[in-house]
């Protein structure tokens, strides 16, 4: 490539940067004169999608971003912040990185979870415990079992060098994520209230240190390169894809948490997305100062790199900080300590400008506040339009579909399809015991749950989004997304708190991804102001469509949901599982011959399009509430949602716990295929004591809430309306096999 001063600067280079040609006249406005090309690729990474939010932002302003237990607004800090008692905080965020996942899975997925925590402990919080939700194409596909594979090594390998439990999660497999596949990791923490670090610059002449590893061309324009669509070409934008040291990142970790405690810091933010250029901006802005930088003073290793790439370089395991004038000597102490550098690259300014210097002479002065999001960044509302598809879906005629003959071969075939199939596979490479704060690995419950050690309180967390429902629906199916994820917490008898959110989304500069986008915003709003549950931040990645020479295809829109929950007393925490035989079985919640966007009608009809299941947020509301209140009476014994795969899988699920099995009778008012694999919302299964039923349903009644008894569990016989279905032991052993086959080879 030419050097930074040869490369002429117009509009076709602000294009080959990402730059729309009003962005380049703007940027020349902004700046009062042309910029140099290390300035213009300053504001190239700055104003991408993936750091700037443009085309998201106004849609995002209208989340419910206050209020509840929040301790700080959306977006004020590097992650989530909420009040969780005892003067204790959680800090929690979801965040994806999909394009570098897609074209090297390995370091795609491991450099994200790394991502991911250090965002967690840059505020002071020690993270115990990660999340993920990933997306994939057809399992048969050999490239796709590849990038599985590698994925979930990454993930494992990361996180268990780092000593974070994974503690749950989600797989999905559908052909809209065939090139572009999805990898989002959500992280949990918790620190001291009034113990955490904002991500700030104040003091003119404090001191700026950057800590951690060398500064190399790994992840150069990885935040432009994740705000483009993929093509049958993006293998060659391989060097955008970051190198993870998971060694490294635990060294940082303690250090930086150590460091804290000297009281030597002013601000700390990680270098993520664009590197320096990002952390010195932002940090800036935040505080209305500036910031004189000698990139001499970084450390690199590669020789003779150009100042552009030393700034833009997305390089892992390494964080920016403001220290305190005449206190640094105990940050280099600490960093000595753990052997890592610790270098002093510039101090703050009261300019409002970020100046970088090379060799004594400066090589880029851009103000600080234009570059960062609620400055001058652009904020864009694109054309929406309806999509063409929900035509199709609008004429599904659920009277067209046959009812089955061989109900038990239906169950077979649904309980075998990769999405019901258990995860096995995946999730025994994660190690989810160290810390020993998990209380899922001995009884499965809805959600995991993660001990507070010296308190009687457990933190809930968990992962949703069923993206068939959010295609077939935007609006609706994201309200389900919300609510299922807030069903989960409350089946293990947690209350809902706060969620982070991944909004993956095709092209915004499609009007009918437009749309979906929109729409699921406004869903998400609904849901989360109705629940309580405020939005605490999260993460935007557009640009998620395979380009084909004669064809784009946008993924499903999924919308990933992390939620955080309370439970007071980790001692009354439920689990999914069925206890004994001869308990009863009831399921809870508004029974529908509804059977549209099933898994059902997908594996045994091949029908992809339908409309979203039934779902009422009312109904959603009074079960949960209810839920909670029958968990804290302890007086059932086992509670597990009914979600994909209908009402057989749900009882399928809660015997493969513990082995034992159920004996029920399906209702004649309504077709056997949708009692039995319809997915309608707001539904929940829960054993109970025969001595406890009257009680459980005297509650139930008193609440208004629809209820049914389908009938009793069993030694180790599945039975349906006396038809035998076999043992419980050999359905689990299908379940459990089915990912072994495509990827243990």
């Amino acid at each position: 490539m030419e050097t930074a001063e040869k490369v002429p600067i117009n509009h076709e280079t602000a294009a080959n940067l990402g730059l729309t040609a009003d962005e380049f006249d703007e940027i020349v406005e902004i700046m009062g004169q042309t910029p140099n090309f290390t300035e213009l690729s300053i504001f190239s990474v700055m104003w991408s999608e993936h750091c700037s939010y443009k085309n998201s932002i106004k849609y995002l302003k209208t989340l419910p971003r206050e209020g509840g237990k929040l301790l700080v607004s959306a977006g004020e800090e590097n992650a989530g912040l909420v009040d969780i008692g005892d003067g204790m905080a959680c800090a929690f965020k979801i965040e994806s990185h999909n394009h570098p996942s897609a074209i090297e899975p390995y370091q795609g997925a491991a450099t994200g979870v790394g991502g991911i925590h250090r965002d967690i402990f840059t505020m002071g919080a020690r993270p115990i415990a990660a999340l993920n939700s990933l997306r994939f194409g057809p399992i048969e596909n050999k490239h796709m079992q590849h990038l599985i594979k590698g994925v979930v090594s990454g993930i494992g390998d990361y996180g268990n060098c780092l000593g974070v439990p994974t503690v749950g999660g989600e797989v999905y497999f559908h052909s809209s994520y065939k090139q572009n596949i999805l990898v989002n990791a959500m992280s949990v923490g918790i620190v001291r209230i009034g113990e955490t670090v904002s991500a700030i610059a104040e003091g003119p002449g404090n001191p700026v240190l950057i800590v951690g590893s060398a500064t190399g061309r790994d992840g150069i324009h990885g935040a432009t390169f994740a705000s483009a669509d993929l093509t049958e070409n993006s293998a060659e934008d391989l060097p955008a894809v970051q190198v993870g040291d998971p060694f490294q990142e635990k060294l940082l970790l303690e250090a930086s948490l150590e460091a804290i405690k000297t009281g030597a810091i002013v601000g700390m933010q990680d270098m993520g997305a664009a590197g320096i250029i990002c952390s010195t901006s932002e940090m800036s802005a935040k505080s209305g100062t500036g910031m004189r930088i000698d990139l001499d003073e970084v450390p690199t290793r590669q020789e003779n790199m150009h100042a552009w790439e030393i700034l833009l370089s997305e390089s892992q395991e390494r964080m920016l900080i403001v220290a305190k004038k005449g206190k640094e000597h105990l940050l280099y102490e600490v960093f000595e300590k753990w052997d890592l550098e610790c270098e002093e690259i510039g101090i703050v300014t009261d300019t409002g400008t970020l100046q970088f210097y090379e060799k004594g002479r400066i090589i880029a002065e851009v103000p600080a506040e234009p570059l960062v999001l609620g400055g001058g960044a652009p904020v864009y509302d694109r054309e929406q339009k309806r999509p063409a598809y929900l035509d199709e879906i609008a004429k599904f005629d659920p009277a067209s579909i046959p009812v089955p003959k061989d109900f038990v071969e239906v169950s077979r075939q649904i309980i075998t399809s990769p999405n019901i199939a258990s995860k096995k596979w995946v999730y025994e490479q994660y190690d989810h015991t160290v810390r020993t704060n998990n209380l899922n690995t001995i009884d499965a419950a809805d959600a995991s749950v993660i001990r507070l050690k010296g308190t009687t309180k457990g933190i809930a967390v968990t992962v949703d989004c069923n993206a068939k429902y959010v295609h077939a629906d935007p609006y609706k199916g994201t309200m389900i997304a919300v609510c299922e994820a807030a069903r989960n917490l409350s089946c293990t008898g947690a209350s809902p708190v706060a969620i982070t959110n991944c909004l993956n989304f095709g092209n915004p500069y499609n009007p009918e991804v437009y749309w979906q986008f929109a729409n699921a915003i406004r869903g998400m709003g609904d849901a989360c102001r109705r629940l309580e549950t405020p939005v605490t931040g999260g993460n935007v990645s557009f640009y998620n469509q395979s380009v084909y020479k004669d064809s784009t295809e946008p993924i499903f829109p999924t919308p990933t949901i992390g939620m955080i929950g309370m439970i007071e007393d980790v001692a009354n925490q439920m689990t999914l599982g069925f206890k004994h035989p001869d308990d009863k079985i009831l399921v809870i919640g508004h029974q529908t011959a509804n059977f549209s966007c099933s898994e059902y009608l997908q594996v045994v009809h091949g029908i992809e399009l339908s409309p979203a299941p039934y779902f009422h947020l009312e109904d959603e509301v009074s079960v949960q509430e209810t839920m909670r209140q029958l968990i804290e009476m302890g007086i059932i014994i086992s509670a597990h949602d009914v979600s994909d795969g209908g009402l057989m899988t749900t009882l399928m699920e809660s015997s493969f716990a513990n082995g034992f099995g159920f004996n029920i009778k399906t209702s004649p008012s309504i077709r056997k295929d949708a009692f039995l694999f319809g997915e309608g919302q707001g539904r929940i299964v829960i054993s109970i004591s025969n001595e406890n039923q009257n009680i459980v349903e005297d509650v139930l009644q008193r609440n208004d809430i629809p209820f049914l008894e389908l009938g009793d569990t069993t030694s180790d016989q599945i039975n349906v309306d006396d038809d035998s279905f076999g043992n419980v032991h050999e359905w689990h052993q299908l379940y459990v096999n089915v990912l072994d086959t495509y990827l243990e080879n």
